[in-house]
C-alpha cells in the first residue's frame, strides 16, 4: 500500500507527503529527521488515505500540492 498524508505543522502550515509505510516516516516527522518539517515541529497527522496502484498516490500528492489541491485541502481537512 502507499498513503498520501497530511501532517500540520505547528504553524498551521500543511505538509503533504507519500510513503509505503506511514507509521515510520511518521515517526521520522516527529523526532526530526525530515528537513522539510525539521523546523516545524511538532507535526500533526490529520489525513491518510491508502492507495494500491502506486503511480495514483504520487498523481494524488502531486494534485494536492497545486493551487486547487490545496484550495480542496483547506475545504475539507484544514
Amino acid at each position: 500500500m502507499y498513503y498520501v498524508y497530511i501532517l500540520r505543522c505547528n504553524n498551521g502550515s500543511p505538509y503533504t507527503g507519500c510513503t509505503q509505510d506511514l507509521k515510520e516516516r511518521f515517526q521520522r516527522h516527529t523526532n526530526g529527521y525530515v528537513p522539510a518539517t525539521q523546523a516545524l515541529l511538532p507535526v500533526e497527522l490529520i489525513f491518510y488515505y491508502a492507495f494500491k496502484d502506486k503511480y495514483k498516490a504520487f498523481e494524488f500528492e502531486k494534485y494536492l500540492k497545486t493551487g486547487s489541491g490545496r484550495a480542496f485541502m483547506q475545504k475539507r481537512f484544514l
